[in-house]
């Protein structure tokens, strides 16, 4: 992995020129990615872009095991649509199975004021429109205070910080990428609630090149495959 440092200026330079609409996709129909803990393969994460005239579906599935000598300690699945009227968010719903435990959240956008309702396992009320789903596909996600949790509705506030360029590889290939780190605003969280995650972007596409993070294990997404 080759790590370049950036000045100041330059780094707030390509912050703001990464904020950007879901357009930056129109190219894109399908991304798949695989899911790694402590570097082996337990499953995959996958998104399928479908357009009708000015709409725009996201269909994602997620499903991993975790077994130990031939027994399943730990099985999730999950399945959501999100979905936008000319680029605007109109919607969102999912449902979660993480390991026998049913999670679920629903989001519709308020007419009256284009804030967020969320119906989910661990929320429910009102959010600021300018949070977005925590579904890493979507490069937005560093530019906000905020993102709804995709398995429960809880809202996560979170820090932003650029890490800077740097070129990794996955397979085969190179990719040039921005990197960043997420993590919870909040310091009274549990460690199993805080966010800290760090994700890895395309320079010059902002695609969602690979995501990682340390909670009982060390995981990585890494891109599979794109159509």
């Amino acid at each position: 992995m080759k790590k370049i440092l950036l000045s100041i200026p330059l780094i707030f330079l390509i912050i703001n020129e990464i904020y950007a609409h879901v357009e930056h996709y129109n190219e894109y129909n399908y991304l798949e990615y695989e899911l790694y803990r402590n570097n082996k393969l337990i499953g995959s994460h996958i998104y399928k872009f479908n357009r009708e005239n000015e709409v725009l579906t996201i269909n994602n599935e997620v499903k991993f095991k975790i077994t130990k000598m031939g027994i399943d300690l730990y099985n999730y699945y999950a399945k959501g649509e999100e979905k936008y009227i000319k680029g605007a968010f109109s919607g969102f719903i999912s449902k979660t199975n993480q390991n026998k435990k049913e999670k679920y959240v629903n989001i519709t956008v308020d007419p009256k004021d284009k804030n967020l309702i969320i119906d989910g396992s661990s929320y429910k009320g009102k959010a600021d429109k300018d949070n977005i789903i925590g579904t890493w596909w979507n490069h937005e996600i560093v530019q906000k205070k905020a993102q709804i949790s995709a398995v429960s509705g809880r809202i996560i506030e979170q820090n932003v910080e650029f890490i800077g360029k740097e070129e990794i590889k996955i397979g085969d290939k190179i990719y040039k990428t921005l990197r960043f780190k997420f993590t919870s605003s909040d310091p009274k969280l549990s460690k199993d609630k805080k966010l800290n995650t760090d994700v890895w972007y395309e320079e010059s596409t902002y695609l969602w090149v690979k995501a990682a993070f340390d909670k009982t294990g060390y995981w990585e997404y890494r891109l599979k495959k794109v159509e």
